[in-house]
């Protein structure tokens, strides 16, 4: 199956999906927060997206796509303790972070996948 755009990407919708989540979520955060746990969060969440996207645009480079791939996971790293922060800190109950982090926890491992295997997402790939 030919895959056009990163947004065909099942990691991507996951992302997407978890990054639209802790938006809605984080807007019940303490206004004291906006400029900080806030803020990150939904950046963090936000550049998996985001550098997705980018690496999707250099895949004709296998480095500089696993370069990219590699910004994904950290930022998605980054999501993952500011989810814990948010638990710690009273901002989300157990069941919220429970599923918010087996999510990102899911698209850590699909990014880890693609990292392991970039040749699979390769524009020298004929499949794509």
């Amino acid at each position: 199956m030919k895959i056009n755009s990163a947004e065909e990407l099942v990691v991507y919708k996951k992302a997407y999906a978890l990054a639209m989540q802790i938006f809605e979520l984080s807007k019940t955060f303490p206004k004291e927060e906006r400029y900080s746990l806030t803020d990150q969060i939904r950046r963090s969440s936000r550049s998996v997206c985001l550098n997705l996207r980018e690496a999707w645009a250099k895949r004709r480079y296998e480095a500089h796509f696993i370069n990219k791939l590699t910004d994904c996971d950290g930022e998605n790293s980054e999501t993952d303790s500011s989810l814990d922060f948010a638990k710690d800190c009273g901002y989300l109950n157990k069941d919220e972070h429970n599923t918010l982090v087996s999510e990102n926890h899911e698209v850590g491992k699909m990014l880890g996948s693609m990292i392991n295997n970039p040749v699979l997402f390769l524009i020298k790939n004929p499949d794509l």
